[in-house]
């Protein structure tokens, strides 16, 4: 510990910041000492109170049912190697960092003595230090109840110790940590917060490099395993640290993500659906999958940008057969999944153009509404089947196509998909051999459209295993599908050398 920690300037600048932060109003001027001890007893009960009581200057919103779990299971479970892979913006490290050590260490039978903070660098996990000290130094109301507290050393050296010698170390990824204890106490709290970063996950080598790091220096820091071991953040690759650790046998392992399995905010106390549907739409379906669903994906594992082609269509009346397929998704949401419809032509010599493509969450309106687009853009001069999966027709989506052609004047003559349809990935993974064999053109007016943009990056995310969006793309598979059905009798198809000459 630097001996002169009191009178440097930066600690004094520091120190001034953090007094004119305080929350005085938060501690009760005016209770009896049976109030008082209430509120202890309830506090060290009840960690959704304990964190509403003594940080509701930083926690604007109650707890979520999660939040409050990982810390229940953490109390009751003193040696433990726990994963809480959680999505951005649910307050991992505020709770897994801050808020549960420092629970745990005001319960009645102190639970932590030795607590490690680790993160991707020391500046990282000296940041996540200052926050614990701050409120140790500085939160009147948890003082007043469980003692005064930091007794020497600044976050910004990297370690401090409070009067009930707990002692509080920041270590950066990969920094040495053999040896590590305090007054015999060796760490029974290891958290390591936000380890992997895009970079490293490049790297398949950094990464089993740092879980190796992870599994023997800084676990053996623990006496023999003693302690929780704990790991949070989100999975921004399938090759990362957290990813690995995940997956290691007797691993306790939560994951959260923005929208659980119903497509409701898990932190609904925090977030509205809307909010969460804005975002979506403004950062993308890859970008979301990656930071808010703990689902990175590979881009281009099937299908990749070279082969997905923009060029001229023909005119209309030039089509062997023209089919909109639509792809309505499960629920009568603005929500759950994409609804996706594709307007596809097939040229003469066994081609297909993907002339109109929207593709959107969105309504079940809007969705009709495309229809009468597509309608209004063939202007009666070809014929159009329009097609829709079979098992959606008796749904409340017809009622809703009756009353749109009602008012309209006339209806969209729908016909329903009756085969069964089987793999989805195995389907929608043939086209990739057309698509190869520039066998595919996308319409190249509509390139800046919102529907062909999410195709395009809908077909970038396709794979196996993935959990990605893929509605455009089986719109487009269907209508592909059912054009090479209707046109194989005359046994035309797939002259390969021979072109119509289009633009490419």
């Amino acid at each position: 510990m630097a001996t002169n920690i009191y009178k440097n300037p930066l600690y004094i600048q520091w120190k001034e910041n953090m007094l004119q932060k305080q929350r005085p109003e938060l501690a009760p001027k005016k209770e009896s000492a049976e109030q008082q001890q209430a509120r202890i007893d309830r506090a060290r009960s009840d960690y959704g109170y304990f964190v509403k009581t003594y940080f509701g200057d930083i926690a604007s919103c109650a707890c979520a049912k999660f939040q409050v779990d990982a810390a229940k299971y953490l109390l009751k479970n003193r040696d433990t190697r726990a994963v809480f892979e959680w999505a951005r913006g649910h307050a991992k490290s505020t709770h897994l960092g801050v808020f549960i050590p420092l629970w745990l260490k005001c319960q009645k039978e102190k639970e932590i003595n030795t607590v490690v903070v680790v993160s991707k660098s020391q500046e990282s996990a000296r940041k996540l230090l200052s926050d614990l000290q701050e409120q140790l130094e500085f939160n009147e109301l948890y003082i007043k109840d469980f003692g005064a507290q930091v007794k020497n050393g600044w976050w910004a050296d990297g370690e401090f110790v409070t009067k009930d010698d707990t002692f509080f170390i920041a270590l950066g990824r990969g920094q040495s940590p053999r040896g590590l204890k305090h007054k015999g106490n060796r760490p029974d709290y290891i958290v390591i917060d936000d380890i992997d970063d895009d970079e490293m996950c490049r790297n398949s080598k950094r990464v089993k490099e740092t879980v190796e790091w992870c599994l023997t220096a800084l676990f053996g820091t623990m006496s023999a395993g003693r302690g929780r071991f704990v790991c949070v953040g989100n999975k921004i690759s399938k090759t990362s640290v957290l990813a690995e650790l995940s997956k290691r046998e007797g691993t306790y392992h939560t994951q959260v993500n923005i929208l659980n399995k119903n497509g409701i905010p898990s932190w609904k106390e925090n977030y509205s659906l809307q909010e969460v549907e804005r975002m979506h739409k403004y950062i993308g379906e890859r970008n979301f999958q990656k930071e808010y669903m703990n689902n990175p994906i590979t881009e281009g594992a099937v299908f990749t940008s070279k082969n997905i082609n923009y060029g001229t269509m023909l005119p209309i009346k030039e089509y062997r057969q023209l089919i909109c397929y639509t792809d309505p998704s499960f629920k009568n949401t603005t929500t759950s999944d994409y609804k996706a419809t594709a307007l596809v032509g097939k040229t003469t010599d066994g081609y297909y153009h993907l002339i109109k493509m929207f593709a959107d969450i969105t309504s079940v309106s809007n969705m009709i509404d495309w229809h009468y687009q597509i309608y209004d853009y063939v202007a009666g001069r070809v014929p159009v089947m329009y097609y829709m999966e079979a098992n959606f027709m008796q749904d409340l989506f017809m009622d809703e196509f009756r009353k749109v052609g009602e008012m309209r004047g006339y209806h969209i003559p729908i016909i329903g998909d009756k085969r069964g349809k089987g793999d989805k990935f195995a389907r929608i993974e043939s086209m990739q051999p057309l698509f190869e064999r520039n066998m595919v053109l996308l319409n190249e007016k509509e390139r800046d459209s919102k529907g062909m943009k999410v195709l395009e990056e809908q077909l970038l995310m396709f794979e196996r295993g993935s959990r990605a969006h893929d509605d455009a793309p089986d719109a487009l598979e269907s209508a592909i599908w059912m054009l090479a059905q209707r046109t194989r009798v005359t046994n035309n198809d797939f002259k390969f050398g021979k072109r119509t000459n289009w633009k490419w």
